[in-house]
């Protein structure tokens, strides 16, 4: 039976149809908005794996180029491995309904949405969101949803829900949201310096929109949705419970308490587990996985009370306080900017790397071609957390990463024409223990100012956490790992002394109140206003020069109709200027010519080449010029690059010339004035300027 709902979401038409595609699916839907279509499949194992104790969820988006009516770009006309927009696409799916799923329920589940048509004006990642949850819902999967998730962008200070392609290159605020009928659940995001309560006011605007669509997928449930399968509920020996809360409970409460290192911290749970664990081994054998579960959740309970009762962390500090700063620059010689940024444990070695137009990167998808001028690339090796590990490549971690930190620093770059540079920002965290993306935007804006890109303003980041039980909460500024992971929410507020720049919300249960998220942006924004005091303290404008290792790039204009000139047949030309000049030259199709080369001079001196080599020859004028070939008649001048002109045997000199040879050989330097211009043939002159100087001459004598 196919069913399908609509509704009107920003004077369009959402619709949500199932029973025509992927019909032997947990749960299957095509999401259609305009003329972007987007197919989500939701399925899960029959049965959980025995002894498992996480819930293995994959969630999977593709997008398909025959949805644009293109080919793959590259040799191989298949699509390859996902790039960083599908990525960061599946993160959007997967953030916000992972919290949605019951605690218990650990059977392997797979989301895979494919785009399969695509308008060019409606984005398709929102779409697998929503469908997403719709599949779910409809499904015999348990999901506590429905969830929703809109994009918001604000065009001349209005906000459009859902906006076009076109509408988000004129917006200042770019927004997707997620949430459930009650509350937000995720938030990602970026825009030009708001403040919070114009934020605040996008994300209440959002979530009216969201419950329109929840409540869709509501009616679509109630007409086609299966029966939730049943799955195991572990139950815990209450015998068990209470020997393990005997032996641990003071003692874990003894190192909750405790001021102590990551490490240290680490070390002492890990003694106590194994004496909880060596201390029943005989009474409750192969029991160390549920003996684990209880001690996990027993260090989360003290801490949430402590934080809650007394205000106090596990570090000592209160809930507003910030962790000690260090900043050192231009540590690493031979890079073009760099910094080490350490706040607390979390620190982010980061360079700056300049480059040429030839650098930007070529983005390929569903739109239209486009390139990158500004990069900027997080890694996170194993030793960073103490750790062995495979260092097999990206992760969706540190794509997702990277991209929050890039987005927080791009809109206080310079524009091209004042800065026409290629910018790579590269951050290797070398410590972590809370929130090291938020630390490679404090270390990213100082590698800029360090490296001499004039970014207008310092950008800094602060990752806010909460700790919720019924009524009461506690916000906290700049959490640890433990309080991230411990906690029921991960926000990260980026942003200028003048607004915020970047924004990314995860929230760990059903949702927080518009009330809490208040409270959380004006305590980042004190908690950001103190580490920007501090950068500011270290570097608070960019150098005045680049480094000397960092390639000079000179910018000219040429005629459109000259670029072919200057390229030459076959690229002989600009090519001979690259080998002559040691540079890098890239012409755009506006006649805009970049020339970059680690000498300043050589750089000047290709740019005077290009501008002979485009001028127009004048009656009059005086050129210094190059014998390029002799005849019976006269000798071939090249008066500018490949133009030459015609020095008659009777121009060359005062006197009667017998042998033009007796004067010039090829490759003499002569300067010759240009006589005349005849169907397109220069005339030229040595003798007017012998005459004008011994006009001179005697003018001077007399």
């Amino acid at each position: 039976m196919i069913v399908k709902k609509e509704v009107e979401i920003g004077g369009k038409t959402f619709s949500i149809e199932t029973g025509r595609y992927a019909r032997q699916a947990g749960g299957a839907v095509m999401v259609r908005y305009g003329d972007t279509m987007v197919l989500v499949s939701a399925v899960a194992a029959a049965e959980a794996k025995e002894d498992q104790d996480f819930f293995p969820l994959q969630v999977e988006y593709r997008e398909k180029t025959s949805a644009a009516g293109k080919f793959p770009g590259g040799y191989i006309k298949r699509e390859g491995r996902p790039t960083e927009k599908e990525i960061l696409s599946a993160r959007l799916i997967d953030r916000p309904i992972r919290p949605l799923f019951p605690k218990e329920f650990k059977n392997e589940t797979q989301i895979i949405a494919f785009v399969v048509s695509y308008d060019g004006e409606n984005e398709s990642d929102v779409l697998g969101a929503v469908g997403a949850s719709a599949a779910l819902m409809i499904s015999d999967i348990p999901f506590e949803g429905p969830l929703a998730e809109v994009r918001v962008g604000r065009v001349e200070g209005q906000l459009i829900v859902n906006p076009t392609y076109q509408q988000m290159k004129m917006s200042d605020i770019e927004l997707v949201v997620g949430g459930t009928a009650d509350s937000i659940m995720m938030v990602e995001g970026e825009a030009k310096e708001v403040n919070e309560t114009e934020l605040l006011e996008t994300l209440k605007f959002a979530h009216n929109e969201i419950k329109k669509l929840v409540q869709l997928q509501n009616e679509l449930r109630e007409a086609a949705g299966k029966p939730k399968m049943s799955f195991a509920q572990k139950e815990i020996d209450e015998t068990l419970l209470k020997e393990v809360n005997e032996i641990a409970y003071e003692k874990y409460k003894e190192i909750v308490h405790s001021i102590l290192t990551k490490e240290e911290r680490s070390e002492k749970n890990k003694e106590l587990k194994e004496f909880v664990i060596s201390s029943l081994a005989e009474k409750y054998p192969e029991q160390e996985s549920l003996i684990s579960e209880i001690l996990h959740d027993m260090e989360k309970d003290l801490m949430r009370k402590r934080i809650l009762e007394e205000g106090i962390r596990l570090d000592g500090r209160n809930t507003k306080q910030i962790r000690q700063v260090s900043i050192e620059l231009g540590i690493l010689p031979r890079t073009h900017g760099s910094s080490l940024f350490t706040r607390g444990e979390t620190q982010s070695l980061t360079t700056l790397t300049l480059g040429s137009k030839n650098d930007e990167q070529s983005i390929d998808g569903l739109t239209e071609e486009y390139s990158k001028k500004f990069m900027l690339h997080y890694n996170f090796p194993p030793f960073s957390v103490g750790e062995v590990g495979r260092m097999i490549g990206v992760g969706r971690r540190e794509i997702g990463h990277g991209n929050l930190a890039e987005r927080a620093l791009k809109n206080v770059l310079p524009a091209e024409d004042k800065f026409p540079y290629t910018m790579r920002v590269i951050s290797d965290i070398l410590e972590s223990n809370g929130s090291s993306s938020m630390a490679t935007v404090c270390a990213g804006s100082l590698a800029l100012m360090d490296g001499g890109v004039p970014i207008n303003k310092s950008v800094a980041g602060i990752a806010m956490g909460l700790v919720k039980e019924d009524d009461k909460f506690a916000i906290l500024s700049d959490i640890l790992g433990n309080e991230d992971h411990l906690g029921d929410m991960d926000f990260k507020v980026a942003g200028t002394s003048d607004g915020i720049t970047a924004f990314q919300m995860d929230i760990k249960i059903k949702g927080i109140s518009f009330e809490i998220m208040e409270l959380a942006l004006q305590q980042a924004k004190e908690g950001r206003m103190h580490i920007l005091e501090i950068m500011d303290q270290s570097i608070n404008m960019p150098r005045e020069h680049l480094s000397q290792w960092a390639p000079r790039l000179i910018t000219m204009k040429i005629e459109t109709d000259q670029i072919g000139l200057v390229i030459g047949p076959g690229g002989k030309t600009i090519q001979g200027m690259q080998r002559l000049f040691g540079v890098d030259i890239v012409i755009e199709d506006d006649g805009t010519v970049n020339i970059a080369s680690p000498n300043k001079e050589n750089a000047a001196k290709c740019k005077e080449y290009i501008k002979k080599l485009t001028a127009t020859p004048e009656v009059g004028e005086i050129y210094d010029g190059v014998i390029t070939k002799i005849m019976d008649f006269g000798a071939f001048v090249e008066i500018l690059p490949g133009k030459e002109g015609l020095l008659h045997i009777s121009q060359i000199d005062n006197k009667r010339v017998n042998k033009v040879s007796d004067y010039f050989k090829e490759g003499d330097k002569v300067t010759v004035k240009l006589l005349k211009i005849e169907n397109g043939k220069f005339s030229l002159s040595r003798k007017e300027l012998l005459k004008e100087s011994v006009s001179d001459f005697k003018g001077t004598k007399e």
